[in-house]
């Protein structure tokens, strides 16, 4: 439930060490969405504190794909890193108020800790041996960590919107690190912190981040600090059941972009990968909005499928997306396939075809290969099967309605289909006598849209010419 008497306020925080995943293309969609619903704010957080994993390269491509998606930031983006010497602020305030303390611990310390848990069976964590120790014990030349008192005694209980109660023993919780042995913040500080300075108040993540929300509860009750209130979302698995993984497919919204698949296709799928409303599956960006809550997302993984997520862009390509659109995004393909750019008066040839075309497109590859005969150079490449239509028969056939054809004044859909009855009433001949010879013609392909729409589409001349190609 949310309370309007604060507005809402979410967050998307992305590691820069990689491309945009689909997973989180998913979580910064609701979040996106939720914000949206309830006339609040979304922002977006670059989490880039592993300086030697974080790159520039990263960011653009997180932001290149959520640009593409159209997930944009109602406020100022915040770096991470940016903020260091406020999170330092804040644990070295734990360390004065006694909530935190200096930790001496060398790394063969800590190895041989793990060790002697995991011999034991105790879970292997910190166990709190510089916690209530006297300073004066410490080793000189040793930089000490800092690390969070964490209570010893009691439970947290995160009262998730997804997942319902969640509760965590204070004991199963050791110290965790504040600042390094350099002084750099962690991240589990840094989050902590950034999000309660911009003024988050929904926190919808991956339910792999649940033990994370336990600890920074722990601290932020420690500071004195508001909960925010948290939705752990299950995470997207590959249609095996696994955790989603290259050995599926393709993982960065990059790839999809590259697939040729639609945004808005996309962010549909993606939406209904763990959230529901009723038996609808194409659900418009006015719809989403309108309709979105947490209440309706699930608390199981959901399965990526592949074919869904193509049927789906399909529908998109037919129903949905105007032809400018298909026009303007299946040009790209289709000029690295021509390996050329297309010239003005081609592009309006594309756009005229496309409401034909896209009839039988899953993608934007598929549309930009059906519409590689309108441009492609004379003499046309011919199939093999396409080539079966054109024997001896068939050139006199060519040869005779290549006449009257050239006859046509006025060339359009509806004259050259007139021109091609008439001719088949007048030489007696079946429709598909005339019309396979034709497609293979003009199209190199055994497989076209209808015949005068085809005429139509490239226009007398190149029409005619290719005809004559061919007897």
């Amino acid at each position: 439930m949310v309370t309007q008497m604060k507005k809402v306020v979410t967050r998307f925080a992305p590691s820069p060490t990689g491309f945009l995943h689909i997973g989180g293309a998913r979580t910064a969609l609701f979040n996106w969405l939720f914000t949206r619903h309830h006339g609040g704010e979304f922002r977006i957080r670059v989490e880039d504190t592993d300086r030697k994993r974080s790159t520039e390269e990263a960011v653009d491509a997180i932001f290149d794909g959520l640009n593409w998606l159209g997930l944009e930031a109602d406020n100022d983006v915040v770096f991470q890193y940016a903020n260091r010497e406020r999170h330092a602020y804040v644990a070295n305030k734990l360390l004065a108020d006694g909530k935190a303390y200096h930790c001496y611990c060398s790394k063969e310390e800590l190895t041989q800790m793990r060790e002697t848990a995991k011999t034991d069976g105790r879970p292997m964590g910190y166990d709190g041996r510089w916690r209530d120790r006297d300073p004066a014990d410490a080793p000189t030349g040793v930089d000490p960590v800092v690390r969070f008192k964490a209570p010893r005694v009691g439970e947290i209980v995160i009262k998730d919107l997804v997942q319902g109660d969640v509760t965590v023993q204070n004991v199963e919780l050791d110290d965790m690190i504040l600042l390094r042995a350099d002084g750099t913040p962690t991240y589990m500080l840094s989050v902590v912190v950034d999000d309660y300075d911009m003024g988050v108040t929904h926190i919808i993540r991956g339910d792999d981040h649940l033990t994370n929300a336990a600890r920074q509860a722990q601290l932020i009750n420690a500071i004195g600090w508001e909960l925010p209130e948290y939705a752990h979302i299950p995470l997207i698995h590959g249609p095996d059941g696994a955790k989603l993984s290259k050995r599926h497919g393709a993982l960065g919204v990059d790839a999809y972009r590259d697939m040729g698949y639609l945004p808005d296709a996309l962010k549909n799928y993606l939406l209904r990968l763990g959230w529901g409303h009723g038996d609808d599956e194409v659900i418009s960006e006015e719809q989403a909005i309108d309709w979105f809550d947490l209440n309706g997302v699930g608390k199981s993984p959901s399965r990526f499928d592949f074919t869904k997520l193509e049927n789906l862009n399909g529908i998109y390509m037919r129903e949905t997306a105007s032809d400018q659109t298909l026009c303007d995004g299946c040009l790209p393909f289709l000029e690295q396939k021509l390996e050329r750019s297309l010239t003005g008066a081609e592009k309006e040839r594309l756009l005229s075809s496309l409401g034909a075309l896209k009839n039988r497109a899953k993608n934007l590859i598929n549309l930009a290969d059906s519409a590689l005969f309108l441009f492609a150079r004379r003499p046309l490449d011919i199939i093999p099967k396409a080539m079966k239509a054109l024997n001896d028969d068939a050139k006199i056939i060519l040869q005779k309605i290549h006449g009257d054809l050239d006859n046509i004044s006025d060339w359009n859909v509806e004259n050259t289909q007139s021109a091609i009855e008439n001719f088949v009433e007048r030489e007696d001949v079946g429709f598909g006598k005339v019309a396979q010879p034709l497609r293979a013609a003009l199209t190199g392909s055994n497989q076209s849209p209808g015949i005068s729409e085809v005429l139509a589409w490239l226009g007398k001349d190149e029409s005619l010419s290719r005809i004559k190609d061919q007897f």
